[in-house]
């Protein structure tokens, strides 16, 4: 036990450690808040992102918080990840590889009363990094050109918590309530001649979201689970600096001025899932999403939002969950998923598309899993200005069972 609590604590820090450098490498981090993270827990990663109908029995559920209802009445989680990105990006033009390290979560869960449970979790909700050097732009009106040289790096991160209650046997319902806070530093250089202006803007984002979810179980084999966002609003504020340097002088336009920006706005979004047991050893799990990022009303510099829709179909196979033989309780995973996007660029959706294999190594006689993921997925496309990433990632989960609850018989 204590070789396990200080497996814990090193996993924690090194999890801490890494969350100020979780950044995102892709090129659609210019859009809204940047791109969007996938912190799923437990096998969850494995099993393409699907699980709005499993209970957490076995682990901490983050797409469903009625699953916090089936928690067992001495259990206690804990569940921390990490990942590895390795993309190609491709345009028409030129290609390019990036490698990229991640944090993904870490997260606690344990139960209030035999019929409902408690989560809290920490994880990074966007990463708006990217880097553009020496872009040569056109004067309207003019033969001559100016050029372009920007960087961005920051995000939002997301604190959840999530309470789950066991209305009756075959029924449970939860809420979440997520805390968004962040921010965003952009800093451009705009060259013309032999004059350079440098605009240095940091964007602060807060806001709070809900979300509501039902978990039905049919019968022993069968669950359906359902989730609702509501719409919610990230306030919004930035402090500016402009200064243009020449060959005589430097000016300070303006020095660390405070000011509004556009606030930012989540949409309504609803999920659908569906698990399905056979044998008691195989289990088959189904999600559909919906984003209505069209009723936000906002407007994007470089794009439009669309309606997003989000396709995952996950299976796990176990020889024996109880067995005194440790290869007949390792965990076997298969996925895909398919998201249609939530921005049109050149008329175009940024969508994805991702396979993901994944096995569950047993950690002693308990549910604790260290969970090993590998994903291959498409994003984007090639043409009207585009670019495609193809990307293989790597990700390690630890996913941890404590019984912290029972009394001590012996001394």
């Amino acid at each position: 036990m204590k070789n396990k609590i200080w497996f814990i604590l090193f996993f924690a820090v090194q999890s801490f450690c890494v969350f100020s450098q979780s950044v995102s490498t892709s090129p659609y981090s210019v859009y809204g808040l940047g791109s969007l993270y996938e912190s799923d827990f437990g096998s969850i990663p494995s099993i393409g992102s699907s699980g709005i109908a499993l209970p957490s029995t076995s682990f901490i559920n983050n797409k469903n918080p009625a699953s916090l209802g089936h928690i067992g009445k001495y259990s206690f989680f804990f569940d921390t990840g990490l990942k590895g990105i390795q993309t190609n990006y491709n345009s028409q033009s030129a290609s390019e590889k990036r490698n990229n390290f991640q944090f993904s979560h870490i997260a606690v869960a344990f139960p209030i009363t035999s019929k409902s449970g408690v989560s809290a979790s920490l994880k990074p909700y966007s990463s708006a990094t990217y880097l553009i050097s020496n872009y040569k732009i056109p004067i309207s009106n003019s033969n001559e050109f100016y050029y372009l040289d920007a960087a961005s790096y920051g995000g939002l991160n997301s604190f959840d918590l999530s309470y789950g209650y066991k209305v009756q046997k075959r029924i449970s319902l939860g809420l979440t309530t997520s805390f968004y806070f962040g921010n965003i530093n952009d800093v451009k250089d705009f060259t013309i001649a032999n004059s350079i202006t440098n605009i240095n803007k940091k964007s602060f984002y807060n806001g709070i979201r809900f979300t509501l979810g039902n978990q039905i179980k049919i019968d022993s084999t069968f669950n359906i689970g359902l989730t609702v966002k509501t719409p919610t609003k990230l306030a919004a504020s930035k402090t500016q600096s402009v200064t243009t340097v020449n060959l005589t002088e430097t000016q300070y336009v303006e020095t660390a001025v405070d000011s509004d920006v556009t606030d930012y706005y989540l949409p309504l979004e609803f999920g659908v899932g569906f698990s399905k047991a056979f044998k008691k050893n195989i289990s088959l799990t189904f999600d559909y999403e919906k984003s209505l990022w069209n009723g936000t009303n906002q407007t994007n510099l470089y794009g439009e939002f669309k309606n997003q829709d989000k396709f995952a179909l996950g299976l796990s196979y176990v020889k024996k969950e109880r067995s005194i033989y440790f290869s007949d309780r390792i965990h076997y995973f298969s996925g895909i998923n398919y998201d249609t996007g939530f921005l049109s660029i050149n008329n175009r959706n940024i969508n994805n598309l991702a396979f993901s294999l994944g096995v569950g190594i047993p950690i002693d006689n308990t549910k604790s899993l260290l969970n090993i993921t590998y994903s291959y997925g498409q994003k984007g496309s090639i043409g009207n200005d585009l670019i495609k990433e193809n990307y293989h990632k790597i990700g390690i989960n630890l996913s941890l069972e404590g019984i912290w609850f029972v009394k001590r018989k012996y001394d």
